[in-house]
């Protein structure tokens, strides 16, 4: 994909919820009494500026779109008129400066809940039943006896009833235990329960990979058989050399049909050999014989031939009747669900984010700016509604992250003022120093994590 064609959707995402944050601290500020200096989209040099209001507030669009701020008065960076010392930050009582600070991650939340709460709305809900398709051999899940066409119906006890209860349900389960207990209904209509065991720390650590989880359980979700077409064949490598190319629909290999879910085992398991590849393109057969290379993913190496597959651009995917389940919601219930749904994934973030601390659950899932700007350009060219889907998201995450207790974050802030109201009397310079450097410094840690992450994908 267009890498400028990323970092734009990269900025429009970014920049939106940046606003909506900043505007939260802006909207209560204002109300509370505060006086706000500034109100900027971005840092560095201005590109829009205006006065406006009473208290003369500048409203800034500024030449770095990476964050944003709100100014408002405070007598530690500079003299105050008398008449405005009771509307300085330091002068409003503690409980007003929380609920300040408070502001801008609860304002990203409430906008995913009212973008969700839409959508909802708008389009109804789409459950797809989490009934199990492909059960690798000697894996975890056959060990436990989990078998094809089982639905799963509960996880550690909690209901499951469509696809994403099973993701976030087991996302959860495995960084929490060395056991996982599936309720499960057979095709018959018989229900029974299966353990998961899932080994050593390590092992489970590697299962919280949203990539690895499925792959290590050994099992995949039921879907409708998908055409496999190559959608970039990359220069050099050994597709490309035995000459595919991209829109070559690949019909079978070594003389077996396959599809898009059966393609990349067929290929990962196969290092070193020679496969024959049968493919349509333009409606014409044509067979090739592809060397299979190989890549190293953790340590492990896996079949390679350096393409990009996929299904056919706008392929209508058709589930059999009873597996898709599609229903619309008054508003009041799309309202409900919208709140539900947003609150179980900020606790979710929450608690998956404290096992990753504890060394539960692998720092591989910490995304940075270059994963996100890939999946920006991703849900865009998916549609509006995957775009939308993609704010949702990050815009509980932004919520999240400057919720924690990290003192250049406004969680880290709010810790101060807590401390100044129940001590009475403000934290002093010195420590409020050190935190900031403490933050700063964890602040980095997270980001350099995230920015290897990235890189290892891309290289990956």
């Amino acid at each position: 994909m267009n890498l400028i064609w990323q970092a734009v959707w990269f900025l429009v995402a970014f920049s939106l919820l940046v606003t909506v944050h900043e505007f939260g601290h802006y909207w209560v500020a204002r109300r509370l009494g505060f006086k706000v200096l500034r109100f900027s989209i971005g840092f560095g040099r201005p590109l829009l500026r205006r006065v406006w209001g009473e208290d003369r507030t500048e409203y800034v669009i500024a030449a770095i779109p990476l964050g944003g701020y709100v100014k408002v008065l405070d007598e530690r960076e500079g003299p105050v008129e008398a008449a405005d010392l009771k509307r300085s930050f330091t002068r409003r009582p503690p409980w007003q400066r929380i609920l300040m600070l408070l502001a801008g991650p609860g304002f990203n939340i409430l906008f995913a809940i009212a973008l969700l709460w839409g959508m909802l709305w708008a389009s109804g809900v789409k459950e797809y039943k989490p009934v199990i398709g492909e059960v690798s051999a000697d894996s975890v899940a056959a060990r436990a006896g989990v078998h094809s066409g089982d639905e799963i119906t509960a996880i550690n006890g909690k209901p499951a009833t469509e696809q994403r209860d099973v993701v976030f349900g087991l996302l959860d389960a495995v960084s929490s235990g060395p056991d996982v207990t599936l309720g499960l209904r057979d095709k018959s209509g018989d229900t029974r329960t299966a353990t998961l065991h899932l080994g050593g720390a390590e092992e489970r650590r590697r299962l919280t990979e949203l990539s690895e989880m499925f792959k290590g359980l050994g099992f995949q979700f039921w879907q409708p058989s998908l055409p496999a077409v190559l959608r970039s064949v990359e220069p050099g490598g050994p597709a490309a050399a035995a000459g595919l190319k991209a829109g070559d629909q690949i019909v079978a290999i070594d003389g077996k049909p396959v599809d898009l879910a059966g393609f990349q085992p067929r290929i990962e398991n196969n290092i070193g050999k020679t496969l024959e590849f049968r493919y349509r393109r333009a409606g014409v057969e044509g067979t090739t014989e592809v060397h299979v290379g190989s890549d190293k993913v953790d340590g492990k190496l896996i079949g390679r031939i350096k393409v990009n597959i996929g299904a056919p651009p706008g392929f209508e995917v058709k589930y059999p009747p009873g597996m898709e389940v599609q229903r619309q919601l008054a508003p009041l219930e799309a309202l409900d669900r919208a709140a539900g749904e947003a609150w179980g994934m900020t606790v979710l973030q929450g608690r998956l984010f404290w096992r990753m601390v504890l060394g539960e659950v692998s720092l591989k899932n910490l995304s940075g700016p270059l994963s996100i700007a890939e999946f920006a350009g991703e849900s865009a060219e998916a549609g509006v509604a995957s775009f939308l889907s993609f704010l949702v998201l990050i815009s509980l995450s932004l919520g999240f992250l400057n919720l924690l207790p990290i003192p250049i974050l406004d969680g880290g802030q709010i810790v101060f003022q807590l401390a100044e109201w129940l001590k009475g009397s403000p934290v002093s310079d010195r420590t409020q120093a050190f935190g900031q450097q403490v933050g700063i410094a964890l602040l980095l840690l997270l980001m350099g994590v995230a920015l290897f992450n990235d890189i290892t994908r891309q290289l990956g």
